[in-house]
């Protein structure tokens, strides 16, 4: 009987552990791998990184410069049964030495709301002025004839590997709803 009692003790602290965990990774922090060459030189492939998702939870827009996790699926709304599903499967995948679903990217926000950026000389202008971005791995061969305005509720992101990134430059800009989270360490 003792044994039983003893047992269920175990059984009960672990059910909490497991819930309280949960909780965590999907409303405040995510630890995630960083897959392909798009951000070279911060990040190399394989590295983990761990994500702040309270932003995300509180609907929050990320800053300049913050390097985030997105779903690049910005054809589709996002709704709370992904924030409840996607952490448990990248988790899971992860702890099984695998990587998280290809949809997932990993990119750095370079223009917010209202923002009109142009693209030209292998170079990012912002509102008209040249942004200094140092992580940038080379210049890019990339230019566009017009300016890009970013909409309302949403971002604009890039790879540190301007040349070997796919980001808003090809799919548009991010939803507020699609930032996962922001990198902290």
């Amino acid at each position: 009987m003792r044994i039983l009692r003893a047992a269920g003790e175990w059984l009960h602290s672990i059910v909490i552990a497991a819930a309280i965990a949960l909780v965590v990774n999907i409303f405040l922090f995510q630890p995630t791998k960083v897959m392909g060459h798009s951000m070279e030189p911060t990040f190399h492939e394989g590295q983990r990184i761990y994500l702040s998702k309270i932003a995300h939870t509180m609907g929050r827009l990320p800053g300049y410069g913050d390097v985030v996790v997105l779903d690049s699926r910005v054809d589709r709304a996002r709704g709370l049964q992904d924030d409840l599903a996607e952490p448990v499967g990248n988790v899971v995948t992860l702890l099984r030495g695998g990587t998280p679903a290809g949809y997932i990217w990993v990119k750095r926000v370079v223009g917010l709301p209202g923002d009109e950026l142009e693209f030209r000389g292998g170079r990012v202008y912002r509102n008209g002025a040249l942004l200094a971005e140092g992580y940038v791995k080379e210049p890019m061969r990339y230019s566009s004839p017009g300016k890009v305005t970013v909409p309302a509720g949403h971002v604009f992101v890039m790879g540190d590997n301007r040349n070997n990134a796919n980001d808003s430059r090809f799919i548009g800009a991010i939803p507020a709803d699609h930032i996962l989270g922001v990198m902290v360490f």
